[in-house]
């Protein structure tokens, strides 16, 4: 398993850990914002895992179709990923 792979399991499994955290703050009736801080720390950690997949992605996928004659279509899927992040 290559780094940046390492390194995007390891952001999701923390960002699990936070849900089931949240999840079980919420289930204890836990201070309202100490939950809510649970919360927010969450959506950062998945993001900062979807860059290092994508960029994985890049660095392999796009690279070996753009040597091998199918780099639009791997360029376009790119391009749909940032529309989709950027609401558009």
């Amino acid at each position: 398993m290559d780094n940046e792979k390492k390194k995007a399991l390891n952001l999701m499994k923390t960002a699990r850990g936070q849900i089931e955290s949240a999840i079980k703050m919420l289930e204890d009736d836990r201070y309202c914002v100490d939950i809510c801080k649970q919360l927010l720390a969450i959506p950062s950690l998945l993001t900062k895992a979807n860059n290092l997949v994508l960029h994985r992605h890049i660095d392999t996928c796009v690279s070996d179709a753009i040597e091998n004659g199918g780099g639009k279509e791997k360029v376009d899927e790119i391009f749909d990923l940032i529309s989709r992040y950027s609401g558009k």
